[in-house]
């Protein structure tokens, strides 16, 4: 059965801050869904050619969970990189910006992507800069964000099981893109332990709240 698709579709799209069109050989773009396909920069992805992922191995995750990711100008490419790898796992993403390379301030991003995810419209948060650094500190400064810089699998996991981690965190140019794929992976697989981890989150939410006594 072939599939239309309009420009008024590809406008509800941008409202929604998704710059990422999945057709099939049965899909159909019109002409003006096409011009504004290429004007607002759409990754445009095929169906057949979706490849087995880093999610493959380890069937914890939900892809129902609703993403919202960002970035300065340092991590626009991956963040177009890591939308799409998101998008192809059926992921429900939002893009909060920056969109494009200009020379832009990473707090405005995180403070966008940790207001999202603090106000519970969005599940988990990723944001990238050049280091994963600065993203963090400035997530961190939101009541009720755990934001983590993570550089490997273990510290994505570590920060997931033990840390209920709820903003990943990323540097565009400390690590490869492949390696980065792996550690979103890592990430949304992994749950929350509880436990004797939740006895010093609750330490942390304390402090958090001002008792610090």
């Amino acid at each position: 059965m072939k599939t239309v698709i309009t420009e008024r579709e590809i406008l509800e799209l941008e409202k929604k801050g998704i710059r990422v069109l999945i057709k099939t050989k049965d899909t159909i773009i019109t002409p003006l869904a096409l011009d504004r396909i290429r004007f607002s920069k759409f990754n445009i992805i095929e169906k057949e050619d979706l490849q087995e992922t880093h999610f493959e191995s380890n069937k914890n995750y939900s892809s129902t969970n609703k993403i919202v990711i960002g970035s300065d100008h340092t991590g626009f490419r991956l963040k177009n990189i890591l939308f799409k790898y998101l998008v192809e796992n059926g992921f429900e993403v939002k893009d909060a910006g920056t969109y494009d390379e200009n020379s832009c301030d990473y707090p405005d991003y995180a403070k966008k992507v940790s207001l999202s995810v603090a106000s519970g419209e969005s599940d988990f948060g990723i944001l990238i800069d050049a280091t994963g650094i600065p993203s963090a500190i400035t997530a961190n400064k939101i009541k009720g964000i755990r934001a983590a810089t993570c550089y490997s699998t273990f510290s994505a996991k570590s920060s997931r099981a033990h840390n209920n981690a709820n903003v990943l965190v990323v540097g565009s140019r400390a690590l490869g893109d492949e390696t980065i794929k792996e550690i979103v992976g890592e990430w949304l697989s992994t749950e929350f332990e509880g436990g004797r981890h939740q006895k010093r989150l609750d330490k942390i939410i304390d402090i958090e709240n001002g008792k610090i006594d």
